[in-house]
Order: C-alpha cells, then structure tokens, then sequence
C-alpha cells in the first residue's frame, strides 16, 4: 500500500472543460456544490460509515483531491492528508466549499437518522460520478453490516484500479465536429425574490409516486424528463404573468444534459452540457399542452448526437486556442466568470436536472428506501430543481436562497391539479 501511495503521489489532473468554470464563480458565500443523498431502512451507524469512506475512496482518486492553482491552470491533485470524516447533518446543505478547508478535501460526507449524504463540489466531476462514490461507500457500508453487496450500476468494485478512461476528460475525446452552434444571447425572465441571510438555503422535497408520473407524462406523448421541465415552465410563467412589471420575457431552463448517453464514456468527471428549453410568452398565450409539445420538439430536435457533439466542440474551441493558454489565469478567470454571469446564467429562468432511475445492484435494493438529489445554491436569485427516482418513488427537490416559494407551490400544485399525490418536505421553520 505504501509503495501504492507513492506511486501515485505525484499523479495530477488538469480540470475538465466544465469544471474550469465552477472555482471562477467561487465566493465567500457561494460554491459550486451538489448534495446526493440516500434514506436506508435502519440508522446509520457512524463509526462503520466512516470505515467505508475510508475504504473506498482511494478507488475515486479525482475525488481524493486536493485543487491547486497554477499560473496558467488549475488542477487536482492527490490528497493524502486525514479524512474527509463523516459528521452529523446540518439544516443547510450545501454550504460553501473553501479550497482550503476541510484538510483540503472537496467532498463532505453526513450522516442523520437513515440518510447518508455526499456532497461534492463541481469540479470534482458531474451527479454520475457523485453517484458512483455514494453508492460504492453505501455498498461497502452494507458489506461491513453483514450484507452480501455485489458490484453494478453505480456500484464499483474498490478491489479494482480505475480505468484510464474513468479519469480522462471525456469532452476533448468527442470535440470533433467541424461546425460550432453559437451561443444563444437572449435574456431571460429571471425570479425576483427576498434573498435570505448568509448561509440560508431553502428546501423543497416533492415526493410522489414514479409510476403516475409516467402516466401523466404518456397522456401528452413526453418523456418524465419533457414533462416535468413544461410543468416547471408553466409555474415559472404563471409567476412571471402574476409579478411581472412591465415587458414578458422568454421562460427558458437550464437542462444539463448527461453526454454518456450519446458518447460511449465512463468517465467519472463532468461530461454534461447545457440545454435551453423554454416557451416565449411575447408570441401569445401558451396552454399546458402547448408548452409540453415546445418541450417536446425542442428535445427531440437537440438531444441527438450530432448536435451535442457540435455544442461541446464550441466549449472546447478556448481551451484548444493556443493563445488562451498562455494567458495568465486570473485574466482566465474573469472572461470566465463574465462569460458564465451574461450568456449561462442569464440565458435561464431556472435550473432542473434529471438523473433518471437509480441503478443499483439487485441484492442492495431492499436496503435502500429512496433517494435525493439537490443541486445546490443557485448563483443568482431563482430556483434549482433536481429529479431523481428508485423503485416507485420519484423525488423533486427545489432550492433556493430567496424567501417566496411561488415557483414551487404552482409547480407541486400542478402535478396535484394532474391527479399526481405530492407529499411535501422541507427545512423551512414551520413558524
């Protein structure tokens, strides 16, 4: 083991095209940070979680990371140092990440009644990869209980090494497409609410029946992915057509758009992209099945091969310019975060991800009462949505930094309005 240690010591990793971005938008009250989470059927034990994460992270070594800043990049380093520890939950997940904090790590680990919660910074990797290390370290937390866990889905074997391909940065492999799409420039209405105070992060759970979902999702011929993001614009609308001062703006959605699903890649980094569904309400009244077919045909015609390989050729054009690697990195950073605040940020109304069925191996099923995602503190006032299901149980999580929650009530009031039982949680006080 210590002859493993040192060989890989002086291992580092240059960020990937999407994490590049995340450290630029770093603030005292604001980082790039996900939470995963997964409810098991008996309280977790502490002392065992901790042994597990002890255990398995050494097979994640992007995550077992410390980020350095070079003068023209940054990078992942090895962490050798002690932990991360496992501790008790907090009210507001998600807190900001300092670099240098936490013995240097980018991940936490918590633990409270049932739930074990990873939460990670972007730069690290994507949900997925997230995903693959909470899920090993549930499984080999099992294993130390007693359970025979096998490997599979997002459950990977700790006794092997990482594939190269696991570590690679998967964008520069498929950034071959001769045409660059650009880049869409149009504003969007954005939410106007009551920031909270520092470190206040709102959470909304909606948990509801997966099955019924998809039937409702059937009735107007849309994947849960389509529906859900028309239902989302349609509370986004109506708060916009009852706050709205002066002039309609579009309603658009941040979507990121998990490129494994068009690029063969294992890769344990980010390999997302950025999509736009929205409707514009300056064109005329838009009903919910109207919405849900723009939606639809939106989808249908940018989530194939062709196009997302165009999109991630436009990413990797920067990178791949000789004269922009050579110019220093705090000049790096701020294009950047410029770049990130006018076109991504404002060209959004509000995020959703979708991370679809968890895949877990047969035998670790009846452990596992559900899961959760959240995506984290939003960079400016609005609303982050994450989707996420096991079993029959799907869960949408809301969170945001600003006091009003009508962008949640029409949305959850929609799905009841569609025959869809919705039982609500949250960390609001109840006062």
């Amino acid at each position: 083991m210590k002859e493993e240690k040192k060989k890989n010591y002086g291992v580092w990793y240059k960020l990937d095209l999407s994490a590049i971005v995340y450290p630029t938008l770093q603030r005292k009250d604001f980082s790039s940070v996900y939470r995963l989470s997964v409810l098991l059927k008996e309280p977790v034990k502490p002392e065992i979680l901790q042994e597990a994460v002890d255990r398995v992270l050494p097979r994640f070594p992007t995550y077992k990371a410390a980020i350095r800043k070079g003068l023209f990049w940054r990078y992942l380093e090895p962490n050798q140092r002690p932990g991360p520890f496992v501790q008790p939950d907090i009210n507001n997940p998600c807190m900001p990440m300092p670099f240098k904090a936490n013995n240097r790590y980018l991940i936490r680990f918590y633990y409270y009644g049932c739930r074990i919660s990873l939460e990670a910074h972007h730069s690290l990797g994507d949900g997925t990869g997230g995903m693959c290390v909470l899920q090993t370290v549930t499984a080999e937390y099992l294993r130390l209980l007693g359970a025979q866990i096998e490997c599979g889905g997002f459950v990977l074997d700790i006794t092997k090494e990482p594939e190269p391909e696991e570590l690679e940065d998967a964008y520069m492999r498929y950034a071959t497409s001769k045409v660059r799409p650009p880049r869409p420039k149009e504003r969007a209405y954005r939410v106007r609410g009551t920031r909270e105070p520092f470190y206040t992060l709102n959470i909304v759970n909606g948990i509801m029946p997966a099955t019924q979902v998809l039937e409702a999702a059937k009735r107007y011929g849309a994947t849960v992915t389509e529906y859900l993001n028309a239902v989302l614009i349609y509370a986004l609308l109506q708060n916009q057509l009852s706050t709205h001062h002066t002039g309609l703006k579009p309603v658009k959605i941040a979507m990121p758009v998990n490129l494994r699903r068009f690029f063969p890649s294992k890769t344990l980094r980010n390999f997302i992209t950025m999509v736009y569904p929205g409707i514009d309400p300056r064109m005329g009244e838009y009903n919910f099945e109207e919405i849900v077919a723009q939606v639809r045909g939106y989808m249908r015609y940018y989530l194939n091969e062709k196009f997302l390989r165009g999109d991630i050729t436009t990413n990797a054009a920067t990178q791949r310019n000789p004269f922009i690697r050579v110019v220093p990195l705090f000049m790096k950073d701020l294009v950047v975060r410029q770049f990130y605040m006018r076109v991504q940020d404002g060209n959004s109304s509000a995020g959703l991800t979708n991370m679809g069925v968890l895949q877990v191996p047969e035998s670790m099923e009846p452990f596992i009462e559900r899961v959760d995602i959240c995506m984290g503190q939003p960079f400016s006032n609005r609303t982050n949505c994450a989707i996420i299901s096991f079993k029959d149980i799907l869960t949408v999580n809301f969170a945001s930094s600003i006091k009003e929650t009508d962008v949640e009530r029409y949305f959850f009031r929609k799905l009841v309005q569609e025959g869809i039982p919705v039982k609500i949680e949250s960390n609001r006080s109840k006062s």
